[in-house]
Formats: C-alpha cells, structure tokens, sequence
C-alpha cells in the first residue's frame, strides 16, 4: 500500500475541473469513449461497477499524461478487493435502514386499516429528510475514496475513509456544488432524446477525474524537502 502523503484539506477548483475535462475529452473522444464503454461493461458484472469507474480513472490518468494506454485497462481487477469491501458496508447500511421499514409499514397498515393516521407521515417525513441528509453527508465526506484507492493504491479502506474526512474538510459545500454541476450536465444528456449521454456521462467521469487528480497531487508528500528541513533543524 502507497501511504506516500498527508492527507489535507483540499483547495477544490471547481471551474478548473470542469474546464479541463472539456479539453481532455474533446482532444481524445474515440478512445476515452470507447473506454467509457468498457466501464459500463464492468458496470454489468456483480461488484464490479465501481472497480470499473476505479479502472477508468486509472485510464484517464494515462491519457492525461501521454502514456500508453488502452480500454482493456479498464478489465483489472486488482483493487477488486476494497471497492467489494465498501459495497458490502454500503448493503449493509442501505439494509439497516430499509429493513425496520419493511417490517413496521405493514404492521402500520394492519392496525390503522382503511383510515390511516396522520401522525405516520408526520413522523416518517423528517425521519427520511435525516437520513437522506445524513447519507449525503458521509458521500460527500468519502468523495475522494475512489480517488485514493485508484490513484493513490491506499488498499485499506478505513485509511481512505480517514484521509477522505480530512481532504474534505471545508470543501462540502464546493464538491456539492460540483456535483450538482455534473448531475444537471448528465440530465441535459438525457432532454437532448437520451443520445446526449454518450458525451455528458464520460464528460462526468472526465472531470471527476481531474478533481481527484488535483487532489492527489496537493497531498502528495515531498520526501526531498522534508529531509532537507529534517536536516536543516
């Protein structure tokens, strides 16, 4: 595991992003669009949808710096092993939350018969605004997992979660604001007849990638000059 950097806060550069991954995609369309492709192929195997995307901006990376790369990169499964790790917590957590439902609306149902409560929508409407609140946040807070996994080969998914939490820091509204971006450009993809979304969907994970790219190279450690201020002290 690469553990070569210090987790930060991160300086987002929402514009940047996005102006970038315009560039990058409109000078090699074909071949990131056929690696696009390749992900969604991944997307169909059990467990494999985020080790696909994980995949892709490996691929990006290539690309980006003018390395040899091909679409069958994206067919690694290497880093099988944290991305079935974090969707296995996120199975879980979507259960515990679901389950107490499935078993009290049809208690609910039984007792109140034909004539319903009011009390029921007045209780489990704020009880759904906190969890999709909640759920929002910690996505949000865990933005840069896929990054660091892919990008930056940290195998332990409890050590992404961790750095994750402090490269966020003071960034939440910002990768928000990001994300919105990302999500109404991939709707305006489906409005123009659904055929939009073979530009919009990898425009998404283009500048998602620079986002994450950005971000590892700012937490990256200079082994160079902490020795030098090692041994200037």
């Amino acid at each position: 595991m690469n553990v070569n950097f210090t987790a930060k806060p991160i300086n987002f550069k929402l514009g940047e992003y996005l102006s970038k991954g315009f560039e990058l995609l409109k000078k090699d369309f074909g071949n990131i669009f056929v690696a696009f492709l390749c992900c969604l192929v991944m997307g169909i195997i059990p467990f494999c949808g985020m080790l696909g995307a994980g995949n892709f901006y490996q691929y990006l990376r290539k690309v980006n710096r003018g390395q040899q790369a091909s679409p069958s990169d994206i067919f690694n499964f290497d880093k099988f092993m944290p991305y079935f790790i974090i969707q296995l917590i996120l199975i879980g957590g979507f259960m515990l939350i679901y389950i107490p439902f499935l078993i009290m609306m049809p208690a609910i149902a039984y007792t109140q018969g034909d004539d319903p409560s009011p009390w029921i929508a007045f209780v489990m409407f704020p009880f759904m605004a906190i969890v999709y609140i909640v759920l929002l946040y910690l996505m949000l807070k865990g933005f840069y997992i896929p990054a660091l996994i892919s990008l930056k080969d940290v195998n332990d998914v409890k050590t992404a979660w961790n750095a994750s939490k402090v490269m966020t820091k003071g960034n939440l509204l910002s990768i928000f604001l990001f994300s919105l971006v990302l999500v109404i450009i991939m709707y305006a993809g489906i409005l123009a007849c659904g055929i939009g979304l073979f530009a919009t969907m990898p425009f998404v994970y283009v500048a998602n990638f620079f986002a994450y790219e950005d971000a590892m190279s700012q937490i990256e450690r200079d082994e160079i000059s902490e020795i030098g201020i090692q041994e200037k002290y």
